[in-house]
């Protein structure tokens, strides 16, 4: 099992910028691909970026352009820019085995609120 934590969110406004981070210990060795997700309120989690051990990258459309997903040891980042009012939910990140099966439990995740 790996545990996760993320951190990093906040309020800001229309075309800002946050960067969330998220710590992962453990088992980190059985870690193929780092995600992120979101969840707004009434809304089903979504997959917003990923990112392999190899740097490889994959964004939801509705992100490209905006958000970039990296990684630094067992740290990995979403820097978020130009966000919009729908950008605003719960975002979490899991780790991945190379199998695709999940290895963490789902946390608290970090608010991202975009708002005048």
């Amino acid at each position: 099992q790996v545990q996760l934590v993320e951190s990093g969110g906040g309020l800001v406004q229309p075309g800002g910028s946050l960067r969330l981070s998220c710590a992962a210990s453990g088992n980190i060795f059985s870690i193929y691909r780092m995600d992120w997700y979101r969840q707004a309120p009434g809304k089903q989690r979504e997959l917003v970026a990923t990112i392999t051990t190899g740097g490889s990258t994959n964004y939801a459309d509705s992100v490209k352009g905006r958000f970039t997903i990296s990684r630094d040891n067992r740290t990995v980042y979403l820097q978020m820019n130009s966000l919009k009012p729908e950008d605003t939910a719960v975002y979490y990140c899991n780790a991945i085995r190379l199998t695709g099966t999940l290895l963490g439990s789902w946390g608290q995740g970090t608010q991202v609120t975009v708002s005048s």
